[in-house]
């Protein structure tokens, strides 16, 4: 549920990313980040290890518009891939009001990919919500390498019906933009029913 400020007639939505380790997460919202107009975005906050990019969270607030007389503003998280952080991935994912789940299309992550997404499924459950009534949206990411998971390898083998699903190159910006606004017009969409 979004954060609704009656006194600045603001309503604030929660976006979070979700995958395994060196997926591209982080990728996505820095390209997402330097593709908007200095006015739209907030400062991002990028908290780095020597592993992986991502210790705790990045973040940055994005202002889209206005809904009924309120503006709306996208709260933009990431979080860490590794399990050994489940614990900071479960506070960054609580009060989330829409998912894109950052799969690593090579064939040699699919095992990652699965026991990260079987986690976000774990905790949203946790939170009393129904994953697939939860909008989620599933990035391919890194379609660019030789060898990848064929599409529908995932929403297969974890019985995905009817999630977008969208292919990214997040170095290179293609699918990046496409993958936020279908989440966004999805929490969008629930939040107006």
């Amino acid at each position: 549920m979004p954060h609704i400020n009656y006194r600045d007639k603001q309503l604030s939505f929660k976006i979070v990313y979700y995958g395994p380790g060196l997926s591209g997460k982080t990728t996505n919202l820095m390209y997402i980040h330097q593709a908007l107009e200095k006015d739209r975005r907030g400062d991002i906050v990028v908290l780095d290890t020597a592993e992986e990019r991502t210790l705790f969270f990045d973040f940055f607030p994005l202002e889209l518009g206005r809904i009924e007389g309120y503006s709306v503003h996208f709260n933009m998280y990431t979080v860490p891939g590794q399990v050994y952080y489940e614990a900071s991935r479960r506070l960054i994912l609580e009060g989330a009001d829409g998912v894109v789940f950052v799969a690593d299309s090579h064939e040699g992550r699919m095992a990652d990919n699965v026991e990260s997404f079987c986690m976000l499924q774990t905790n949203l459950t946790s939170f009393g919500l129904d994953w697939q009534r939860f909008p989620l949206v599933l990035q391919y990411n890194k379609r660019d390498l030789v060898e990848v998971l064929p599409l529908g390898t995932l929403e297969r083998e974890l019985g995905l019906n009817g999630i977008p699903v969208l292919e990214a190159v997040a170095t290179a910006g293609t699918g990046v933009m496409e993958t936020i606004r279908t989440v966004s017009r999805h929490v969008i969409q629930k939040f107006q029913l």
